[in-house]
């Protein structure tokens, strides 16, 4: 059964967390997918992962792009898993599927927005009624992860 981790964004925004967050799962070994709910958000996180930082890329790709397979880390519409990925992030109210096949699970979504947290909340339900553990993280105003539930 996947670890499954709520990351609630409170100080900072997504483009911010983000990229750090994957960038430790691709140094654990892990590959990962990153699920969005629009080709053009995605392609905004494309371009993102690529420049994030100064001393180093996150080596990527999309569902959009030939090799998929072949992926470290993937940007998906779509809840496919074409690399094998045993990291999935769901990100901005994107739905949650097939937890089971993955060794973690990372929703995200961002506090200040209304639908996002409306949609954390019932996805947090659901999963909980499903049987699977869950934790609950909060950014602290330091912007670093506090374990809340």
């Amino acid at each position: 059964m996947a670890e499954i981790l709520f990351y609630h964004l409170t100080e900072s925004v997504l483009d911010e967390a983000l990229p750090g967050l994957v960038d430790r799962s691709l140094e654990r070994g892990w590959r990962v997918v990153i699920q969005m709910t629009s080709e053009e958000r995605r392609d905004e996180l494309d371009r993102l992962l690529w420049t994030w930082s100064n001393a180093s890329f996150l080596a990527h790709g999309t569902d959009a792009q030939p090799y998929a397979e072949h992926q470290p880390a993937l940007l998906t519409t779509t809840n496919a898993n074409p690399n094998g990925a045993t990291v999935r992030f769901v990100v901005e109210g994107a739905e949650v599927s097939g937890a089971e096949g993955y060794e973690r699970l990372v929703v995200m979504f961002d506090g200040h927005d209304a639908t996002q947290l409306a949609t954390a909340r019932r996805q947090w339900k659901t999963l909980k009624a499903a049987g699977h553990q869950l934790t609950y993280w909060q950014q602290n105003a330091d912007r670093r992860w506090e374990k809340k539930a």
